[in-house]
């Protein structure tokens, strides 16, 4: 081919580029994932075409600033003249004007990975792109290709004279940003870090090293790795090879808790690892990441369209080679497929939880303290992971024990009416937790912002003999009468003036009621339903806050209690019963400003009283 051809892309396309460039102009960093993922597949054709062949087989990234270039070449299979025509003037552009079609009206929903833009993309940041190759064909002469534009071209015989393909962007003013080393390898890293081709990156105005005397060159390392850890077996792969895989792809030096590693053929092509983190109980600032690949080719994180919700607090990869990426989110949505795929992914994860609690129940309640805001979680979410894991979801106690739902009602059977009593703040709460756990109930810890939304999900599966009710410490005073102390015969309605005068509340109830531990002056009790409602506004601030209201549990077993009775001295009553009510109060919350000012100074006030009685 000795002659220069010239022509013209396509009549429809002269519209194409300014509107690509736009749509993706967020992603305008995808031109170089698209150009080495091409030089790779070119090296995938030649394996396959030469046989076994211990050639170093590569593509090589290079930024050349000073000539405003930045090159892709590989040693792969090369094209011919007709070629060239073929797959570049007729199908690379005619598929990106199709591309185009088909997609323009869902910029707003994104095409996941925007794969299908190919060689087109080279135009993105370029206003000339060449192509130089020589195909492995013997006797096939090199080939020259350039545009400036995208629209028009000429074809003429290269000089190229090794196999392969260079493919050279001449980088704009605007886009100048990818003829700095630095952003061209993160990019790398992040798109083209696990393709199954070796990739170098090199700066064409740096200067080689110079080994010192006595020492051998130094090696250039490619930056991806070819043998990611996910397409192994998990048979063999080491715990220390998990390890550094988390630490490599997440770029943290923190360790995983466990994993689960996903390899299946049937009936659909998945591999990956999903890795456990420690999962903060109040979610704060919590952020999972998984990073899915198409053929080791990164594509996107956290596509919730694959991915079920509430694993999105986890950290992994997941290679979907069958995946139909160059589709809209909306078909994602609805995909058969898809969806089977979110539901095998929903079913590893409970296996594996599963398998845990099952054969290393003591390793598994170990974790429990990290993962149990994420299982609750997804039990909220989906309802066949709650199926699935209901048998493995555990209650820790006070006394750091941990038991199933089914383990806690056997061990209390007969002393809590089918009740679960729990504390959100054990320390807080422990005059509460004492009168049960003196009773040899246990108290379940349940402190985490997701557990009132789990509780009453609980509840409502419940039903018939397995039914449950939880029911918060200070929700009720129910079995924890004494019926071996003395009957005292308090005032109430006299109390019940003192304590509504004392609080600033005529609605204040207060009972009275023998309690078990006899140093306790009071209890505060509030409606377990009430608390939840008004816990549950603040925690969605619901632009609403619902009133607390207390009942004051008079312990007619303590004798301050009796003696705060017998007083004749009034201010101190009246100080007194202030003091233990708010006493009571800090059992369940912290006192506001006003309220601890007020406490401080009653404090000092009766510590007068009983230093004027001394």
């Amino acid at each position: 081919m000795s002659e220069i051809k010239k022509g013209n892309i396509s009549i429809h396309a002269q519209n194409i580029m300014p509107v690509i460039k736009r749509w993706l102009y967020s992603d305008k960093d995808i031109f170089i994932r698209e150009l080495v993922a091409n030089g790779c597949d070119a090296v995938t054709k030649y394996r396959m075409a030469a046989g076994e062949t211990d050639e170093d087989l590569r593509v090589t990234v290079t930024v050349d600033k000073e000539n405003k270039e930045l090159r892709f070449e590989d040693n792969g299979i090369g094209m011919t003249a007709e070629e060239v025509d073929k797959y570049i003037n007729q199908v690379a552009f005619s598929s990106a004007e199709e591309f185009l079609k088909k997609y323009q009206g869902d910029a707003e929903g994104g095409i996941i990975g925007h794969f299908g833009l190919g060689f087109y993309s080279a135009f993105m940041p370029a206003d000339k792109v060449t192509i130089d190759t020589l195909s492995f064909q013997e006797g096939a002469a090199p080939v020259r290709w350039e545009s400036e534009d995208g629209m028009e071209f000429a074809m003429s015989e290269g000089t190229r004279t090794q196999r392969g393909t260079t493919i050279t962007l001449h980088i704009t003013d605007e886009e100048k940003e990818f003829l700095d080393t630095y952003r061209v390898r993160e990019v790398l890293n992040r798109y083209c870090g696990y393709m199954a081709v070796p990739i170098y990156l090199v700066d064409a105005n740096e200067k080689p090293e110079e080994p010192k005397e006595g020492e051998e060159p130094k090696k250039p390392e490619p930056l991806n790795d070819t043998h990611p850890l996910w397409l192994k077996a998990p048979k063999d792969c080491t715990e220390q090879e998990y390890k550094d895989c988390y630490h490599k792809l997440f770029n943290t030096f923190e360790e995983p808790l466990f994993w689960i590693h996903l390899n299946v053929d049937y009936p659909f092509n998945l591999k990956g690892i999903l890795y456990f983190p420690r999962i903060r109980k109040d979610f704060g600032g919590q952020e999972g990441e998984i990073k899915l690949f198409n053929r080791q080719v990164f594509v996107a994180d956290n596509i919730k369209e694959i991915i079920p919700e509430f694993l999105l607090l986890l950290r992994g990869v997941l290679d979907c080679p069958d995946l139909p990426l160059n589709v809209s989110r909306s078909f994602l949505q609805n995909d058969g497929y898809v969806k089977k795929l979110s539901a095998h992914i929903t079913k590893k994860v409970a296996d594996k939880l599963n398998s845990l609690m099952n054969t290393e129940r003591e390793t598994y309640q170990t974790y429990w303290d990290d993962i149990h805001p994420f299982v609750k979680y997804g039990c909220l979410r989906d309802e066949k992971f709650y199926e699935a894991v209901k048998g493995s979801l555990l209650l820790k106690t006070t006394a750091g024990e941990y038991y199933t739902l089914d383990e806690y009602k056997a061990r209390n059977e007969g002393k809590t009416d089918k009740k679960i009593y729990y504390t959100t703040d054990p320390a807080r709460q422990a005059a509460s937790v004492k009168l049960y756990t003196d009773r040899g109930i246990d108290v379940a810890v349940l402190d985490s912002v997701i557990d009132i939304s789990f509780m009453q999900h609980l509840e409502l599966q419940s039903e018939g003999e397995n039914v449950i009710t939880f029911a918060r410490v200070d929700a009720d005073a129910d079995g924890l009468t004494d019926t071996e102390a003395e009957a005292a015969d308090l005032p109430v309605e006299d109390l019940t003036k003192l304590f509504r005068d004392a609080v600033g509340d005529e609605n204040l109830t207060v009972k009275a009621q023998a309690l078990k531990d006899h140093d306790l002056p009071l209890m505060l009790l509030e409606d377990e339903q009430m608390r939840r409602y008004r816990e549950m506004a603040a925690l969605y601030n619901q632009g609403f806050s619902l009133p607390e209201k207390p009942e004051v549990v008079l312990n007619s077993a303590c004798s301050a209690i009796r003696d705060l009775a017998a007083l004749e001295d009034e201010e101190l009553r009246k100080l007194l019963a202030r003091q233990y009510f708010d006493i009571a109060r800090m059992s369940s919350r912290p006192l506001e400003k006003e309220e601890l000012s007020r406490f401080i100074a009653n404090s000092y006030r009766i510590a007068a009283k009983a230093a004027e009685k001394a």
